[in-house]
């Protein structure tokens, strides 16, 4: 009831101010010859037709109307082309990805980032932290033996933390959470952290709050209408306060190596890598600064944590749901590995139906529906339209990963999708959770490592259970936003 009243009211003021400002609306640029969509209204957009809260529903129920490619308005100013399905987002962003490949507005964290950083940057910026960035995590472990090491030492230690656990019902969200950070802290801090370190624990919790926030239904509000938010009191403080205690931690360790940086190399870490090219003679025109430093490692810091621990805790609630599946996936990993060898990257290819789980996992999920949003880099032509330079575009990766041209009833799980008639891994080009082109996420080998170490490592070791029936476990995210937040849940473990 209360967020009836707040939404109308908000409604109310935004009417109310239509008069007054729309006079004053600054003049859009070039209009080019853009896809079909809904009409807007002054100030109000396509407000309509997008509730906030039910944004990505909203839009993919336009495309039933307007079709794969078209335009709607996000308020009085941002105005946005959507593409849905496999077929549009790949043409855009993989047979045009140079035109496809700026950055665009995350109106909920913009203002924190201010195109800094790795992930919020555009040009020559972008490129060149983009190129340090992945330098200094292949140099530390990314896609190398030493890289699989150090995550399967850490999916030791969370088994280790699960069979504490075993005989009692618990949310293992957060434990999977302090695993996948430690990963990411031991990559870009040469540090990894304690379970029960309560200083950790506030961090990763700041990193899922942010998570929730920027997907919330306040979160997409803000996506839409942050010119007449931002200036509210108060409007963005829990959003600030996660993003505070994260910056605080991330600054601390900057500092930390800072104080006892070793000049002659080599970096032990990604943060020493970004301060050993900055002690170097560089070019006045060079983005190796401190504020890109911290605008990166923070963003790292962020997905590092959030991203793999949610997709990874949707797989064993699906497990819990599914107990068919957790039984074909324990005889795969007895029969291939026998009890008590660490599973291997190296092993992926004999455990082919394991692996079709965690693909099925990823793509059911769909973490971020959404896709994170572009913008045009130059003028361009696409299927019959002129997109002029800047225009910001949505690639829906939620509407790709459940295209039913492609995926055979998209809504239900079925891991036999990815395997061939001889139950072979089989791929699907339409499998695209990390996007495409030259923006496409830059841990993505990371990210296929942990899930694949985590999530066979805890399934050698423990039978899955639930505490409540399996009717009653709902696969619904909570949240559905820029993110789909996985629901919370109770998991009972048992030892193999």
């Amino acid at each position: 009831m209360e967020a009836a009243v707040t939404w109308a009211l908000l409604l109310l003021l935004l009417l109310l101010l239509t008069a007054t400002l729309s006079l004053s609306l600054p003049r859009t640029h070039a209009r080019g010859h853009l896809p079909p969509g809904p009409a807007p209204l002054p100030l109000l957009g396509n407000l309509l037709q997008l509730r906030p809260g039910a944004l990505y529903a909203g839009l993919m129920q336009l495309s039933k109307k307007y079709g794969p490619v078209f335009t709607v308005h996000l308020g009085p100013w941002r105005r946005v082309v959507v593409l849905v399905g496999h077929q549009a987002v790949r043409e855009a962003l993989g047979d045009q990805a140079e035109e496809f490949s700026g950055r665009g507005t995350l109106a909920t964290l913009d203002r924190t980032f201010d195109g800094h950083g790795v992930f919020f940057s555009n040009g020559e910026r972008w490129k060149q932290l983009r190129k340090l960035t992945m330098l200094a995590l292949r140099d530390v472990g990314m896609g190398k033996r030493e890289g699989e090491e150090l995550i399967q030492a850490e999916a030791q230690c969370l088994v280790g933390a699960f069979q504490e656990m075993e005989g009692q019902p618990f949310d293992p969200s957060l434990l999977l959470a302090q695993a996948t950070s430690n990963v990411i802290c031991s990559l870009v801090f040469g540090v990894r952290f304690p379970y029960t370190d309560q200083e950790f624990q506030a961090v990763v919790r700041a990193a899922s709050g942010l998570l929730l926030e920027i997907s919330s239904p306040w979160g997409q509000c803000h996506e839409m209408f942050s010119w007449f938010l931002q200036p509210l009191p108060g409007s963005q403080a829990q959003l600030l306060s996660h993003v505070d205690t994260l910056a605080a931690f991330t600054v601390r360790q900057i500092q930390q190596h800072q104080g006892n940086l070793d000049a002659s190399g080599p970096a032990r870490d990604v943060v020493d890598s970004f301060l050993l090219k900055m002690a170097q003679k560089q070019d006045p025109s060079t983005e190796l600064t401190e504020k890109n430093l911290l605008m990166t490692v923070l963003y790292l810091l962020f997905a590092g944590t959030v991203t793999i621990s949610a997709t990874v805790g949707y797989g064993l609630l699906l497990l819990l749901k599914y107990p068919e599946v957790q039984e074909r996936v324990h005889a795969e990993l007895a029969r291939e590995l026998g009890p008590g060898r660490t599973p291997g990257l190296g092993d992926r290819a004999r455990l082919p139906y394991t692996d079709a789980v965690l693909h099925e996992v990823q793509r059911l999920l769909a973490l971020v529906p959404m896709g994170v949003p572009r913008t045009l880099t130059q003028t361009t032509h696409f299927r019959g339209y002129t997109l002029p330079q800047g225009t910001e575009v949505f690639p829906l990766l939620g509407s790709v990963l459940h295209d039913p041209e492609v995926f055979e009833k998209p809504e239900e799980f079925n891991p036999g999708r990815f395997l061939d008639a001889d139950g072979r891994f089989k791929k699907h080009e339409a499998f695209l959770p990390f996007s495409l082109g030259k923006r496409v996420c830059l841990g993505e080998g990371l990210v296929k490592a942990e899930l694949f170490l985590l999530f066979t490592a805890i399934l050698q070791a423990f039978s899955l259970d639930s505490p409540c029936p399996r009717n009653a476990l709902s696969l619904q995210p909570t949240v559905s936003g820029f993110a789909n937040i996985p629901p919370a849940f109770q998991l009972l473990v048992q030892s193999r």
